[in-house]
């Protein structure tokens, strides 16, 4: 994908208009333009990080009410509270920034908006190219500098000097912004040399050209691979596997229809947002109980995959030992999502609108295979309640306890590394709504990103985190203030609890030094420190007030912290699995 002009082709032009006419703006004739269009093009956000070299880009946004826009200081926080509003909102948000590192500190949000499809325009400031590596202060190489998890990367003129230079400061504005949300959304990088003087001012002259793009995807049938069809008419256990999804009813009735006309299982997992009784949305739990002489008969011969990432790694595991005959991924992006090492193609279309072709053709499948992995559910699903029923104090049973407790249509905002995960061992809630940074899964963002999100829903906003995940984006606690419906509960279990889980690092001498980051804090004084009512919990007793208490209090934005013994947590999840083997 080229820069600066690279897909003028492919993009049909509208007219010039004239919309909202500001008193004045940035003499910086590129940026002046820049925010004309992207104000007529709809943009809704802006997320500023202070800074002298992108002034220009604040003026010129600043003078706009079309232009909700957010200040938050630490760069990294910024973008994924970006990411946030844009996951919410479906738009795309921008970011801006000053020169030198701070546009660094973008960088882990940008790739969680890449592997999620979010879209995200990220405005850098820059020095002159002259000035580049030279010793000047605040500068380093910004060109392409996210090249390996953004759709497009351009620089935008540093002058208008005549019609060539205007025309190409359009196309190259509109291009950036037609790719944050066309086919795959995603994010798409300007970076903006700029001179001093950066405070001069100008009056408006809004005459932006908008050029809009088209996508070229298409959901017939007869678009469909004919060896694709043979496959899907033939198979005799199809199984269709749905990764992190926004919630969607229509693609949730569509896979019920699926499952009931084609006969064919459907594994989901919470952050798919997806729900049926039929559905297996318990997958560990299921691959758990399947005997190794059985296994055969739990194997798909014909995949289809959708959406991102999973989080199972047992299911990634049984199936590249276990592999289908036939794998094929639909996606919208048309990306080659060859998680299972077995991969035949790419459907390029809508997921929703692609099966919603397929469940109406004519097949001869028994309803055997799906049965198999249903009874497999609902055995494991007793195992489990009955196990829980008497459980001690326990990171299993405070997160079943808060579970039970959300209220309706909450908005549930899962953290890396362990909520995430033992959030799957509940199987889906129809009341839920499930998100997490799953894109490239960090521990990084989590507080920001719930609370972008969060800023702009209507909905009681919830996250449960970890400790470490709580203590490394605590600056994100300065954007509660943004957002009072969003509460956030964090599991303190003294360390990166998800290392005692999984296997290998608990074998390594000072194993609590180096990979548990063992510690002994508490947050009371961290969380009163940027003005959030605090509470704590360390008993069963104790977390059913607390969780009360935040939930239905009178305070706005709050944090539980709940205490739970590291040691016990890693027995309790072993003792469990070891219950679900079991006959």
């Amino acid at each position: 994908m080229g820069r600066n002009g690279a897909e003028i082709e492919n993009l049909a032009v509208g007219d010039r208009k004239i919309v909202e006419v500001c008193p004045m703006t940035t003499d910086k004739k590129p940026v002046a333009l820049l925010a004309d269009i992207l104000i007529q093009k709809g943009l809704g956000f802006l997320v500023h990080s202070p800074g002298s070299r992108n002034a220009p880009i604040i003026i010129a946004f600043g003078q706009s009410k079309k232009v909700k826009i957010f200040t938050v200081v630490d760069e990294r926080s910024a973008a994924f509270f970006a990411l946030g509003i844009a996951l919410a909102t479906g738009k795309t948000v921008a970011i801006d920034c000053t020169s030198g590192t701070a546009a660094l500190n973008y960088a882990p949000a940008i790739a969680e908006a890449y592997y999620q499809h979010i879209p995200l325009l990220v405005l850098t400031a820059d020095r002159s190219p002259q000035f580049i590596d030279i010793g000047d202060g605040q500068t380093i190489r910004q060109e392409n500098l996210f090249a390996n998890y953004i759709k497009n990367s351009y620089t935008l003129p540093q002058s208008i000097d005549g019609l060539e230079d205007f025309t190409l400061a359009e196309r190259i504005i509109n291009m950036a912004m037609n790719r944050t949300i066309d086919e795959a959304p995603g994010s798409v990088h300007i970076n903006i040399p700029l001179d001093e003087p950066l405070y001069g001012l100008t009056e408006t002259e809004s005459r932006g050209r908008l050029i809009n793009s088209t996508p070229s995807f298409s959901d017939s049938i007869e678009n469909f691979p004919e060896i694709f069809i043979d496959q899907w008419r033939t198979s005799k256990k199809l199984m269709v596997i749905a990764g992190q999804l926004n919630p969607n009813p229509h693609l949730n009735e569509v896979l019920k229809l699926i499952m009931e006309k084609q006969m064919a299982v459907i594994l989901t997992e919470t952050t798919s947002n997806l729900y049926h009784p039929g559905f297996i949305d318990g997958i560990d739990n299921a691959l758990t109980a399947i005997r190794q002489e059985e296994t055969d008969a739990f194997k798909p011969d014909l995949l289809i995959t959708l959406g991102g990432a999973m989080v199972s790694k047992m299911v990634k595991k049984f199936l590249r030992d276990n592999q289908p005959e036939n794998h094929w991924h639909i996606s919208i992006s048309n990306e080659e999502m060859d998680t299972y090492f077995c991969l035949r193609g790419i459907i390029h279309s809508s997921p929703t609108e692609a099966l919603l072709v397929l469940a109406n053709l004519p097949t001869d499948r028994s309803e055997l295979f799906n049965q198999r992995w249903l009874e497999k559910k609902l055995d494991t699903n007793t195992k489990r309640e009955r196990y829980l029923q008497r459980l001690e104090y326990s990171d299993l049973k405070v997160f079943n306890h808060i579970l039970d407790h959300l209220p309706p249509d909450t908005c549930l905002h899962l953290g890396n590394s362990t909520p995430v995960r033992y959030s799957q061992l509940f199987g889906s809630r129809p009341h839920l709504n499930y998100f997490s940074n799953r894109g490239v899964s960090g521990i990084d963002g989590q507080i920001s990103t719930a609370a972008g999100f969060a800023s702009v829903s209507d909905k009681p906003n919830i996250l449960i985190t970890g400790d470490l995940g709580f203590l490394y984006d605590s600056n994100g606690l300065l954007l509660l203030k943004h957002c009072p419906n969003l509460k956030v509960i964090v599991i303190n279990n003294q360390g990166g609890g998800i290392f005692r889980f999984i296997p290998g690092p608990d074998t390594v001498p000072d194993f609590e030094q180096y990979f548990e980051a063992q510690h002994n804090l508490k947050l009371e004084f961290l969380t009163k420190a940027f003005n959030i009512n605090y509470l704590y919990a360390d008993s069963l007793q104790t977390v059913d007030e607390k969780v009360h208490d935040l939930l239905y209090g009178k305070h706005e934005a709050q944090v539980l912290e709940i205490s739970t013994p590291a040691e016990k947590n890693a027995e309790v999840l072993r003792n469990y699995f070891k219950g679900l083997r079991n006959r």
